[in-house]
């Protein structure tokens, strides 16, 4: 099945109630809610359907005031995931008869994501092959190799993951870990998964595992239970927003990048 064919919903779960940010998802960034940015990265890559799933009705009505009723779709406020979320949007899509191939699941708290991003991951798809696809980016610096908050991935010369870890993998033993980085290659785990309809409605029946209890990543319970996740590189280093410290640096970020474009069109 070749890209063009694979009918992709793109999913974006948007919680209110976040312990470290409430209301996070309508919070502004240069003016304009948080969870738009993402909805309108979907739309842009030009996707079957983009819906946004939330558990409260201020999201629901600012979404259908924006983009209109079929952009978003209340769901259960007892998931335990986003994923869980995209999978109950799925299950009543489906009662609908709106079937899909693939789901890539976006978080509403990635305004820089690129709709680039989700095409890579439903191109991977479609080479028929893999269960799930996600992304990695290179580490470039100590401090975010050491974070625990920068999930780090190690893959199979297949491109197929090993294991994530908020630990540095892999560890270097006898180098000092300022070294680290000295010709040895790391990677960041880039949050955006897509899944085969049926693997999604899958891993969502899963029990938690010892692993994700360990790390608290629930990929390491489809890895453990035996499914294969692709990673795809991307050079875009993607900016999450957990508590308004990142919002206040994702403002300064938006502003740097609309100052470099502007220089740029100023030299044409």
């Amino acid at each position: 099945m070749n890209e063009t064919a694979m009918k992709t919903l793109v999913v974006i779960p948007a919680r209110y109630a976040s312990s470290r940010f409430p209301g996070k998802p309508l919070a502004l960034l240069a003016g304009k809610p948080i969870v738009d940015y993402a909805y309108s990265v979907a739309l842009d890559a030009r996707v079957a359907r983009a819906v946004v799933a939330t558990d409260d009705e201020r999201i629901r009505e600012h979404m259908e005031l924006a983009f209109g009723p079929d952009s978003v779709m209340m769901t259960s406020d007892s998931h335990r995931s986003g994923t869980d979320r995209c999978g109950e949007v799925v299950r009543r899509l489906a009662e609908r008869g709106q079937h899909f191939d693939a789901v890539v699941n976006l978080q509403g708290d990635e305004p820089f994501a690129e709709p680039a991003q989700i095409q890579a991951l439903v191109q991977r798809m479609a080479l028929g092959f893999t269960d799930i696809a996600t992304l990695r980016t290179p580490i470039a610096s100590l401090a975010e190799l050491l974070s625990p908050d920068n999930v780090k991935v190690v893959c199979a010369d297949s491109g197929q993951a090993l294991y994530f870890s908020r630990q540095p993998l892999p560890y270097r033993r006898g180098v000092q870990p300022e070294r680290w980085l000295d010709g040895t290659p790391y990677y960041k785990h880039v949050g955006i998964y897509a899944f085969r309809t049926p693997v999604l409605e899958a891993v969502c029946r899963l029990p938690q595992g010892l692993l994700e209890e360990c790390e608290k990543l629930e990929q390491l319970r489809w890895l453990a239970a035996g499914y294969r996740i692709d990673v795809v590189d991307t050079a875009h280093a993607n900016i999450g927003i957990d508590t308004p410290a990142d919002l206040a640096a994702a403002e300064r970020s938006l502003a740097a990048r609309q100052s470099t474009n502007d220089r740029t069109k100023e030299s044409k």
